[in-house]
């Protein structure tokens, strides 16, 4: 019999060996460390677990400082494509991970992921800092930047060398090594600082329940809402029970039909004072901190404010422009709202209630007055917009302008049972892209609406890479015995969303970083926005609003009500959002610290501009998630910058057919195909023909300013 030889080895040699075949071992299961070989290269939801994203992410970081040490130490003097394109090619296998796993703790989280997402905080910032505060690798760009103009870069090229290199100046470049150990400590900081936020929001959000045991005070609420609350008690294990939670789908309507005042008062309490309890989830601080730890990271880089910071990159370029818009904007904003509240009031005295209109009181007696004075019922139009049919609608649209195709895929990846996912071909069949959507509430989901992607679309080789986009919003459920029908403004959201998606989809430029939504703040929402537009034309509406039970086409009675409406309640809308977008703007126009608490901040701010006590702001401190936790820091302003630039683009389809194809077809080549490969005016004027007039906005919200007004909102565009 043949002998075997046994090597003797110590105890490390073992243990190391050991080490190494487990990681082996693991690696070869982490479906993160290799290609996708899935359909069209979409995340293996189905195989990734919790476990694999700490160990693709340390190898990922490490990844990523092998290749930009070899961008360092390359002996070969410094060029655009040795430094430059290889830095954007770096880091595939980090970004595909952090993509994952950042979609994730928004769309479908847990705490396990909760706490994944706050250890490597820390590690990602201190990544990023690595790379731009990287001497030797900013003199090469700085090397290829002072030789710009003799290089013959196209425009891709140079918009690509250019944002590299004010990303490293913007990132501390230039910076003393004592001032970059103190910009790394802060990055650190606003990183957990910034995660931490977001997950006590959507703990609070989660945390709360309105649990109703007589049917008596369900009076006035929806059949459907009613059976929704029903089935979440029974989820719950509340059965034979309501539930009203915080989620919008359920709040909103609560607050616009309830009609036991002292619940609405009391689900509202809950809503507005989110992350403002005296518990481990208070936001209260790490609001104040993370404004304070923007300031100085700001004035560290060499920039009076953290808006200052910002806006550089945007179109408004400055807070004073932004401010001053906002502002002009706000009188006859607030001139509106105040004739709202005197409507409200004179109603709320019929009833026998003299106390002043209070928050919880303006979307109930909104919603009575909407029906006195227009015959119009927000439940009479919900039957009409079922889910699968603002869908078609939504597609058909997307056809009829840029000739897009919509298909689901039934057998690929998807990482909840909610979601659906769609393949998108031009009208010759080519493929443009693959869409998830997902819809409806759920504890792992956090509130709002928005579009992200799995993977942003690329040129590799001369061929287009398709991008994977996905869109999460928080609808009305179904229930038992009928759709899920959506409200009027759930309508104008799914449009909304569709259009930055078509942002994403549409994309065909040659870098990732250019693509799709990689756009200043205040020009991004432009292609969302001008999409809601067709959401509400008769035109439209006749294609998709059918009855979900007859299949009867929307009347044109309820339109035209619908129509007459149209501006009903924009003072209050306009004001609770310019209130949040002020709001925003002084947190961030700090020079010093701030030394109050955040709700005594927000007070100071909201009494400046004279915010009645029957509105608050849209999003107060502690729940404001698009500036704490998301990426709209001095940028909330935003949307209403792209109403201007929307309603003005939209005016070229309505001022001669809503599917015009010249139009389509120069919105598509110039701005939804472009990305941010050129400057965000020039690329508006390539499709409109001029500067974008404020008119079509002030018309559209039913707001009137004087001449002088006007004419200075336009020189601010």
């Amino acid at each position: 019999m043949e002998k075997f030889h046994f090597m003797k080895i110590n105890k490390i040699t073992f243990i190391t060996l050991f080490s190494v075949l487990t990681m082996n071992a693991q690696e070869s299961k982490n479906p993160f460390l290799s290609e996708y070989t899935t359909p069209y290269g979409v995340p293996p939801f189905n195989e990734i677990k919790n476990e694999h994203y700490q160990p693709a992410i340390v190898k990922g970081i490490k990844e990523q400082e092998t290749e930009i040490e070899k961008i360092v130490n390359n002996p070969a003097n410094p060029t655009f494509e040795n430094t430059i394109l290889a830095m954007e090619n770096s880091g595939e296998l980090l970004n595909r991970v952090t993509t994952v796993l950042n979609n994730l703790t928004s769309a479908n989280t847990n705490d396990e992921l909760q706490k994944i997402a706050k250890d490597v905080a820390p590690d990602l910032a201190s990544h990023h800092d690595n790379i731009y505060l990287n001497e030797k690798l900013f003199k090469k760009v700085e090397t290829i930047w002072n030789q710009k103009e003799s290089l013959n870069l196209n425009l891709e090229q140079s918009k690509l060398l250019e944002n590299i290199y004010k990303e490293f100046v913007r990132s501390g470049a230039n910076l003393n090594n004592a001032q970059k150990e103190r910009l790394r400590t802060i990055n650190s900081e606003i990183a957990v600082l910034t995660l931490k936020y977001g997950q006590n929001v959507l703990a609070e959000t989660n945390s709360y329940e309105l649990v109703i045991t007589n049917a008596k005070d369900l009076a006035g609420l929806p059949d459907e809402l009613i059976a929704s609350a029903a089935d979440d008690a029974k989820a719950r294990g509340k059965e034979g029970k309501w539930v009203f939670t915080l989620a919008n789908s359920s709040v909103m309507p609560f607050l616009q039909y309830a009609a036991n005042r002292k619940l609405r008062k009391e689900i509202w309490e809950a809503y507005q004072s989110r992350a403002n309890h005296n518990n481990e989830y208070n936001n209260q601080k790490i609001a104040i901190d993370l404004a304070n730890l923007r300031r100085e990271r700001a004035q560290l880089l060499g920039y009076d404010t953290h808006a200052d910071y910002v806006l550089e990159k945007s179109m408004a370029k400055n807070p004073e422009t932004a401010y001053k818009l906002l502002m002009d904007l706000w009188t006859p904003a607030l001139e509106v709202a105040r004739k709202e509240e005197a409507d409200i009031k004179a109603m709320m005295k019929k009833d026998g209630i003299k106390d002043d209109v209070q928050p919880y009181d303006w979307r109930y007696y909104t919603e009575k007055i909407r029906k006195e004075r227009f015959d119009l019922d927000e439940q009479e139009m919900k039957p009409y917009f079922s889910l699968s049919q603002v869908r078609e609608g939504v597609f058909g649209v997307a056809n009829k302008l840029y000739g897009l195709q919509f298909s689901e895929l039934k057998d690929i990846p998807k990482y909840h049972e909610d979601v659906t996912v769609w393949q998108v071909a031009n009208t010759d069949g080519s493929l443009l892209g693959i869409l998830y959507m997902d819809f409806h509430p759920r504890a792992s989901k956090r509130g709002g609406a928005w579009m992200t992607a799995y993977r942003t679309q690329k040129t590799v080789n001369n061929e287009r890479q398709i991008p994977i986009i996905s869109i999460v919003c928080n609808f009305t459920k179904p229930t038992e015995n009928t759709p899920a029908l959506l409200t009027f403004d759930e309508v104008s959201t799914f449009f909304h969303e569709f259009g930055h998606a078509l942002h994403g989809l549409l994309s065909n430029v040659t870098y990732r970083s250019l693509a799709g939504t990689n756009v200043p703040r205040d020009f991004v929402e432009l292609p969302s926005q001008i999409m809601e537009n067709w959401a509400s034309e008769p035109e439209v509406l006749q294609l998709f609003a059918k009855h979900y039970k007859t299949g009867a086409v929307i009347p044109t009675e309820l339109v035209q009500k619908m129509q007459k409406a149209g501006t009903f309640d924009q003072g209050f809308a306009t004001t609770e959002y310019l209130a949040a977008s002020i709001l925003d703007l002084d947190y961030h126009t700090q020079k010093e610290n701030i030394t109050t608490d955040a709700k005594t901040f927000e007070e100071q701010s909201m009494n400046r501009i004279g915010l009645p006590s029957s509105i608050i702001s849209r999003y107060r401190s502690t729940y404001f998630n698009h500036i704490f936790a998301g990426g709209y820091s001095a940028g909330y302003y935003s949307y209403i910058w792209s109403g201007v630039l929307d309603t003005d683009a939209f005016e070229a389809f309505k001022s001669t057919s809503l599917f015009n194809q010249e139009k389509a077809l120069s919105f598509r080549k110039n701005i939804l195909e472009k990305g941010g490969t050129e400057d965000p005016m020039t690329l508006y004027k390539r499709f409109r023909g001029a500067e974008p007039s404020v008119e079509p906005l002030l018309k559209k919200r039913g707001l009137k300013t004087d001449s002088k007004v006007e004419k200075g909102l336009k020189q601010k565009l």
